[in-house]
């Protein structure tokens, strides 16, 4: 037993590793790749995982806590706010507009209501992770309409809670529960939100600062881990599902001095079990549906990303946004996200759902992730295609008015980048950051800079950064090697702006001159300036 489930899981983690890799070279999403992968090495294909046993559901499980647990500690209530009413507005419309038609189909056709309600539910959710990272991609996350997909998504990972909490209720309606059943999970769900809140305030302003003076790593694990357990332990032994439990110890890290470097040191962990999670997924998933009722499930299929793209496009148009670009962000927001698994995976675990409901919901949620990314990239095109339009009507009004500010590109987020993007920012820039992290770029895509997340020796990166209009670019890595193929890559684009590059030692300074670069900044050279300079002075001071 023990021995097969070693290799279940060697299995597992071999596959994900190989699905990243042809991912990453593929440039799409890692998440589709998991899918995919799982189900070849499923039983219904090459049938090298099996899981007989059913063991490997406990690591999937502990996928999904992690993965709500990064969740709740990323979740930012200012995004919230800053938001507003687009928020409000267009994430509310768009799951009930979502909602009600689909449960009502499913009513028709025979299933039970509280079936319908949680399958109805779960088909609401479109990938945070997905329409975050195309965005970013396209450099179109700050722009109004990616502001208000990114609020409907944001709604969605609000709901995902009281909607985790539905599934008892529902459970509970099976067993012919009384109001007294519903009043006392009520009242458990308020008691433990306030438990939390409690909670958090110790944290942040006892337990952390007596932890933090140590300076261990060890013991931020350590007390993450158990704290997480815990949580989840206390919400699972009051009532409630423990996902609610994973994603409140999330939120209670949340926005503190230990956040970044806690979800530094959990990230691995996350990424393991996620890529279980997953693969674990794909494993479920039954390609036979998909032979044995083709015209079915595809009709299922194309029905779904209708109902979803009207849905978004009716939300996005009641926030302000043309009907173009409603309608180009809504085909990207026609897909079913991650969360659902999380709600039919514990809705099949609690009863609610039989497994041929659940199969044929993961089969949909699987093949509208596939198509996601092509609906995307077309959604995005329809609505670059009437920015075009509207640019060409300002430059017919304004043929007479001065030109706009000079373009300026920087490649590399970190300290040095940040200072450089601000100081021509002020200088009146029009200025454009690159990094590989959409970290590193929230805050300046917030602030109004155009951002790009990606690899910046790639053609495609530059090309949405426009770099080849860019008067100044400014290659700004830490690593030399890098450095040289970036500006190589510029040049190719961009033969007559002005490029200067950071570069760390001095014998690499022939070598970036030598593929374009104007002016070369050594910090061992200038470190050495400096010191020598200090070093001078001292001599000064003791004569």
């Amino acid at each position: 037993m023990t021995q097969t489930l070693i290799y279940d899981i060697l299995i597992i983690l071999s596959a994900g590793l190989f699905a990243n890799l042809i991912c990453r070279w593929l440039q799409t999403s890692i998440l589709i790749g998991y899918l995919i992968v799982g189900a070849l090495i499923g039983q219904s294909v090459l049938g090298w995982v099996l899981n007989e046993g059913k063991e490997l559901e406990h690591f999937a499980e502990v996928g999904v806590f992690l993965l709500l647990f990064s969740i709740g500690l990323e979740f930012l209530l200012n995004d919230l706010k800053r938001l507003g009413f687009n928020l409000i507005i267009g994430g509310a419309v768009q799951m009930t507009l979502v909602a009600l038609p689909v449960a009502a189909v499913l009513i028709w056709l025979g299933i039970n209501w509280q079936s319908a309600v949680l399958i109805a539910s779960a088909i609401t959710f479109s990938s945070t992770v997905l329409v975050f990272k195309g965005l970013s991609e396209w450099g179109q996350s700050e722009q109004p309409h990616g502001r208000r997909a990114i609020g409907i998504l944001l709604f969605q990972d609000a709901a995902l809670v009281p909607l985790l909490l539905l599934v008892p209720l529902l459970t509970g309606a099976g067993q012919k529960a009384d109001f007294t059943t519903y009043a006392i999970l009520a009242l458990t769900s308020v008691l433990f939100v306030v438990f939390i809140v409690v909670l958090r305030y110790l944290l942040s302003k006892w337990l952390i600062p007596m932890f933090v003076g140590y300076r261990s790593p060890e013991l931020v694990i350590l007390f993450t881990i158990v704290s997480l357990g815990g949580v989840t332990l206390a919400a699972f032994s009051v009532g409630l599902p423990p996902a609610v439990g994973a994603f409140a110890a999330g939120l209670i890290f949340n926005g503190n001095r230990w956040t970044k470097q806690i979800d530094a040191l959990v990230l691995p962990f996350r990424e393991t079990f996620a890529a279980i999670f997953f693969v674990g997924l794909g494993l479920i998933f039954d390609l036979q549906l998909f032979l044995n009722k083709p015209i079915e499930m595809l009709l299922m299929l194309v029905g779904v990303i209708i109902i979803k793209a009207l849905a978004a496009t009716i939300a996005l148009r009641l926030t302000g946004l043309s009907l173009r670009r409603a309608f180009g962000m809504g085909i990207g927001l026609a897909h079913i996200g991650e969360f659902a698994f999380v709600l039919v995976l514990l809705g099949y675990e609690s009863g609610v759902l039989t497994e041929a409901a659940y199969q044929s919901v993961v089969a949909i949620a699987v093949g509208s992730l596939i198509l996601t990314p092509p609906l995307m990239k077309a959604g995005l095109r329809l609505v670059h295609s009437e920015e075009i339009e509207i640019e060409k009507e300002k430059e017919l009004v304004l043929v007479s008015a001065p030109h706009k500010n000079a373009r300026a590109t920087v490649i590399g987020a970190g300290p040095i980048g940040r200072q450089l993007s601000s100081q021509l920012e002020i200088k009146g820039k029009d200025v454009c950051l690159i990094d590989l992290s959409p970290i590193n770029l929230h805050p300046f895509a917030q602030e109004g800079f155009r951002t790009v997340v990606g690899d910046a020796t790639q053609n495609r990166t530059l090309e949405l950064a426009e770099v080849e209009n860019s008067e100044l670019t400014a290659v700004c890595v830490p690593d030399d090697d890098a450095a040289i193929r970036i500006v190589r890559a510029i040049r190719k684009l961009n033969r007559t702006g002005t490029l200067i590059v950071r570069c760390r030692f001095q014998i690499n300074v022939g070598k970036l001159q030598q593929v374009g670069a104007d002016k070369v900044v050594s910090e061992e050279a200038e470190a050495s300036t400096a010191l020598l300079r200090i070093l001078i002075t001292f001599d000064h001071l003791v004569d």
